[in-house]
């Protein structure tokens, strides 16, 4: 049996992830590394409260086989372009460059849709750039997700996503094709995704676009 690591646990995608972890027979332990702790105790799980800019610190209590990271801010929540890039950027990269120390099998990390180090929009961009520096780290296999705008309960509500969200839902049937991947997903559907993804023992590197992980 195996170790995962999951950072971003108290987020969307990785409040969902957490018990289907814990739940998996694949894992007989299941690291939970953030700055603050869950409100659960399980006997599978371990937790690691430090800053993420922390991380090097505490890395011989991270090793584990594989690596979900659930890590993501809005510009708004940030308050800044340094301060997302801090989040969704140098965290992650940092997280990335940990588990390769640590020889992790595989990482599974939660990016956007169309993140595209080209794009000329900043979020994007960012994305894509961070997806550009984690592609070849040497992981038996690397997944990356890019959902696009995610469903699932907040504990702060965004009025923005939940305009968004309204109009989304209202033309997703509507949405074919390629425009699939405009529709909203549930953040539990792509929780689901990432298990599955590594339960499936894939190799090399795979991208898990938006329309995929409506399934």
């Amino acid at each position: 049996m195996k170790t995962a690591l999951l950072v971003g646990a108290t987020g969307l995608v990785g409040s969902a992830l957490l018990p289907l972890l814990l739940a998996a027979d694949r894992y007989a332990k299941v690291i939970v590394v953030g700055r603050r702790p869950v409100p659960l105790v399980h006997p599978k799980l371990v937790q690691v409260v430090t800053e993420l800019s922390e991380l090097d610190n505490v890395r011989l209590r991270l090793i584990a086989d594989d690596v979900y990271c659930c890590v993501g801010t809005t510009m708004r929540q940030a308050g800044s372009k340094e301060a997302f890039f801090e989040v969704d950027f140098r965290y992650v990269v940092k997280l990335a460059a940990l588990a390769t120390a640590n020889f992790a099998a595989q990482f599974l990390v939660v990016s956007a849709m169309g993140a595209d180090a080209a794009s000329r929009f900043y979020y994007n961009r960012v994305k894509g750039e961070m997806e550009a520096i984690v592609r070849p780290a040497p992981f038996r296999a690397l997944h990356i997700f890019r959902p696009s705008l995610l469903l699932g309960q907040r504990t702060a509500p965004r009025l923005g996503e939940q305009v968004g969200t309204f109009f989304l839902q209202l033309v997703g049937p509507l949405l074919r094709g390629s425009w699939r991947n405009y529709r909203a997903v549930p953040a539990a559907a792509v929780a689901q995704a990432m298990l599955r993804a590594a339960e499936s023992e894939d190799r090399e590197v795979h991208i898990h676009e938006s329309g995929s992980l409506q399934a």
